[in-house]
């Protein structure tokens, strides 16, 4: 990786951080440059305008969201361990301390969900192909409604997001992983998962 690639990483690290707890509105060029210690011009040699650095900023968290959730999971066996393998690894994702700020899309798709253009266009992808996703995998796993079980877990981790954010009960992280397992232990043919504690770690 050159060092303009490495520099535009850095800029776009903290941009996910930032957006994250604090929204895609809260990012100027000149709040990273302060925070980078970059000057503005460096910055702006980066990013052309606030909206490039925004759709930027999305690229780069469906990015994380690859590395992080999706790719540990292709290990697991298309169908219900995948479904189990990846909505773990989305909550343990989100359940990753409170520096992490909870979860992006759960942030962003709040701010920009009645705001059209391309930002909110951007978001609506990255979460239909979520969406898609988790649908395709219901759909090997024998699931009745695909459409419908996708929905269904995507509820609950953005649920368990959502009311973590603003309560602080990690338990919550606890009561999604039992409802998962209920929806997918009902699947044809499905292995029950050993059943774990609904509190979360201290």
């Amino acid at each position: 990786m050159g060092k303009g690639a490495a520099t535009r990483a850095t800029i776009l690290e903290h941009a996910v951080a930032l957006a994250t707890t604090e929204g895609l509105e809260a990012l100027t060029i000149g709040r990273l440059a302060g925070a980078l210690e970059m000057s503005k011009s460096g910055l702006f040699s980066h990013f052309g305008s606030k909206e490039e650095l925004q759709l930027a900023t999305i690229e780069a968290a469906a990015a994380r969201f690859r590395e992080n959730v999706l790719e540990p999971a292709l290990s697991a066996p298309a169908g219900a361990p995948r479904l189990r393998a990846v909505t773990a690894g989305y909550l343990a994702d989100i359940d990753s301390g409170p520096a992490a700020g909870g979860c992006f899309w759960g942030s962003t798709s709040a701010e920009f969900d009645d705001r059209p253009g391309p930002v909110r266009d951007a978001i609506a992808a990255a979460l239909d192909a979520w969406l898609g996703e988790l649908s395709r995998q219901a759909e090997i796993a024998g699931a009745e409604d695909p459409g419908r079980l996708a929905f269904d877990l995507y509820a609950l981790v953005m649920g368990a997001n959502s009311r973590y954010r603003l309560s602080g009960d990690r338990r919550v992280f606890g009561y999604a992983r039992r409802s998962i397992e209920d929806l997918l232990d009902a699947l044809p043919g499905a292995a029950p998962e050993p059943r774990r504690p609904t509190h979360a770690p201290s």
